[in-house]
């Protein structure tokens, strides 16, 4: 419950956040990103806050399917973790639109596709794995935001680094959305990406196993 609501809240401060600042920008994307990911920088500190100390609060397939292979959670916990974060993202959307008197059920004609998106995903989610893997007890919620709030600006794919923020988002037609074309790419690329941060984090602990962090 606590993965898929803390998904479904992330999502819908991301998308909700972004339509708020598409209609109050008039047009300048540079003040609509920056108000979208001040939004985002505040909620994803907050929300790993409240559900961090029940699930984890991953809200990230990716993160959740390696701390599964690592042996930090039960891995008979990562089907049911993937499940509710991908159903919680979809309907995170649904609420932001709701929210907004948009047209519930949509799809996004984004299109964000190419090498350089695929590696700025990359990029995005093996920092993110490795902020989370290296963060001192207490500092995570507090990391992780900053970070993805410097990711926003820093990647060119505006840091999705989340499988199911990039599922999330394809259910929407707004400033934040993918086209489901684009998906596929941006899923590889965040998981092989996760794969990178975890791999860092092992090689700059020494005798770091698969149960040591």
């Amino acid at each position: 419950m606590a993965e898929a609501l803390g998904t479904a809240l992330l999502l819908t401060v991301v998308i909700g956040s972004g339509i708020m600042a598409e209609r109050l920008a008039g047009g300048n994307m540079a003040i609509a990103l920056l108000a979208n990911t001040l939004a985002t920088v505040g909620g994803l500190y907050i929300l790993i806050e409240v559900f961090g100390p029940v699930s984890g609060a991953h809200f990230n397939p990716a993160v959740s399917l390696v701390m599964a292979a690592r042996g930090t959670m039960p891995r008979a916990l990562a089907a049911p973790y993937v499940v509710a974060q991908l159903g919680g993202a979809m309907l995170g959307a649904w609420l932001a639109h709701a929210m907004f008197d948009a047209t519930l059920f949509q799809f996004s004609t984004k299109l964000r596709s190419g090498a350089g998106q695929w590696l700025a995903e990359a990029v995005a989610t093996a920092g993110l794995m490795l902020v989370i893997l290296r963060a001192p007890p207490g500092r995570v919620a507090a990391m992780v935001a900053c970070y993805i709030g410097a990711a926003y600006w820093f990647t060119a794919s505006t840091s999705f680094a989340n499988p199911a923020a990039a599922f999330g988002r394809m259910f929407s037609d707004s400033f934040a959305g993918i086209a489901p074309s684009g998906v596929p790419g941006f899923v590889a690329a965040q998981l092989i990406g996760a794969g990178i941060g975890a791999a860092i984090h092992d090689a700059l602990t020494p005798g770091a196993t698969s149960n040591h962090d």
